[in-house]
């Protein structure tokens, strides 16, 4: 059913205020520790690899989280749909902890990857649902203020990620990188089972969950990310296991659509790219994906090696976008209310294809300053772009929908990120490789850049390959431009309440 309307705020699903503030704080501590381990073990690996062993597999610590909670995304949409946003959080939530827990406890690298698989099957539910529930909690007018929240805890928590595995591994012990998240989870969890009470809503028959859909998408996107994840990472990109993998990805997509076209209550349903809006969406925010694998992987690279910066100036040369993009997202109502949704997100990603169009024409080797105004500047474009296509998606549909929206809108974006990082990592390989005669890649300039000595031409193809990725990147802005100008309405169709 769509949204309800009854007399009261309360009644309407916008709890009272101090009840509201406690499940908004819930949220927040959710979506801070779903950032926080995507990016967490990144720094700690050589103290893990040092007690576990397993080198050579290390990688998959941080590719089956992502896969996990990206495939899972759309589960857990249409789940919150179905049963309720409070039971799939507080079942995320404890899987999220539980995997943790096992985490702390891992007794060898191949459990250490099982529960980091695991403890992404519940971040997937964090991530959907507590987007989900800030629009429920919230009327329209009042929706960019909590979004702008959560893509403030967002950023700052994945930006510091790194630093607190660091410190944590370097004066503590790698396993309180998962020790610290249970009596944060758990007070997380707490809120949500005191504070959080959803709406009556009128009784229907219980709709039936799409479990051979759900194990088909989780099947169809595990093969197809790790493909992309993997691919000219662990095998070349045209070596068996990877042609064997797309192939099988490819026949599993056929399977999905089989399985969902007869399914009653389809994971994925069909209205979610048939609507104009929701499509364009989607498509925009896939190439924002796209889009942030460029300062976000390779910007730290081109810190260290070009500019020759250490580690802590470097993540603020990444950092300072988290100060514009949260600003720029709070004061984006003030422009979507005069303009409408889709030409704010344009006026946006407009700039963002500039200042990612500057970024090649910066001197060589330049000052720290110049990255670091141009993330200035990127954030606060991609604050006016980002959110108000979510805020505006959200608020095209109603209760019954708008968690299998959010989740193929987060869907999409993960993937865009997941393709970005291996089109992108073969851009810059392959940049290198030319400038060095086939001598280079990223990871072995990291190594050098480790063992302090990076020769000047390494610097100098080490900055024409980020250039590239930078222009690439500025390619995927104008795509989601024209898919925004030429798919998208002018005037969301916005549903009132």
């Amino acid at each position: 059913m769509g949204d309800i309307r009854p007399a009261t705020r309360e009644a309407a699903g916008h709890p009272a205020t101090g009840r509201r503030a406690a499940v908004v704080a819930a949220l927040m501590l959710a979506m801070a520790l779903a950032a926080l381990d995507s990016t967490v073990v990144s720094t700690a690996v050589p103290q893990i690899v040092a007690d576990l062993g397993g080198f050579s597999v290390f990688s998959w610590l941080f590719s089956g989280y992502l896969l996990a909670v990206t495939v899972t995304l759309p589960v857990y949409g249409k789940l919150s749909d179905t049963f309720g946003r409070k039971p799939v959080l507080v079942a995320g939530a404890a899987l999220f902890l539980l995997g943790s827990l096992l985490c702390a406890l891992a007794w060898n690298m191949g459990s250490l990857i099982a529960f980091r698989v695991l403890q992404g099957l519940g971040g997937g539910a964090l991530q959907g649902t507590v987007q989900t529930l800030a629009a429920d909690l919230y009327p329209l007018e009042e929706r960019p203020k909590i979004q702008s929240k959560l893509s403030t805890v967002w950023a700052v928590s994945a930006v510091a990620g790194p630093g607190v595995g660091g410190l944590l591994a370097e004066y503590a012990d790698w396993r309180w990188i998962f020790l610290v998240n249970l009596p944060v989870g758990a007070v997380a969890l707490w809120l949500i089972v005191r504070h959080l009470h959803e709406p009556q809503r009128e009784s229907r028959p219980r709709a039936r969950v799409d479990w051979a859909g759900a194990t088909a998408v989780f099947a169809c996107g595990g093969v197809l990310l790790t493909a992309l994840v993997q691919g000219g990472v662990a095998w070349p990109w045209l070596s068996p296991p990877s042609l064997t993998l797309f192939a099988a990805g490819l026949a599993l997509v056929a399977v999905v659509v089989l399985v969902e076209r007869r399914a009653a209550e389809p994971i994925i349903p069909g209205w979610v790219w048939r609507r104009r809006t929701i499509a364009a969406v989607n498509l925009a925010l896939g190439a924002l994906g796209l889009v942030m694998v460029a300062p976000t992987v390779f910007l730290p690279t081109y810190a260290q090696s070009v500019l020759e910066l250490d580690p802590v100036t470097a993540g603020f040369v990444l950092s300072v976008w988290t100060l514009s993009w949260p600003l720029s997202a709070a004061l984006s109502q003030h422009v979507y209310r005069r303009i409408g949704f889709r030409d704010t997100a344009l006026l946006g990603i407009g700039a963002a294809t500039l200042v990612l169009l500057a970024f090649p024409f910066l001197p060589y080797p330049g000052a720290a300053w110049q990255p670091a105004v141009l993330m200035l500047l990127l954030g606060a474009a991609l604050g006016l772009f980002q959110l108000p296509l979510i805020v505006g998606v959200q608020s095209t549909v109603g209760w019954s929908e708008r968690g299998t929206t959010t989740a193929s809108v987060l869907f999409c974006r993960q993937t865009g990120q997941t393709v970005g990082a291996a089109v992108f990592g073969a851009v810059a390989n392959g940049v290198l490789a030319a400038r060095l005669g086939g001598a280079g890649d990223l990871d072995s300039v990291t190594r050098a850049w480790n063992a302090g000595t990076v020769p000047e031409p390494t610097r100098r193809a080490v900055a024409d390959a980020v250039h590239a990725v930078y222009l690439g990147a500025s390619c995927a802005a104008a795509v989601a431009f024209l898919v925004l100008l030429c798919v998208a309405p002018r005037r969301f169709p916005v549903l009132k309440g």
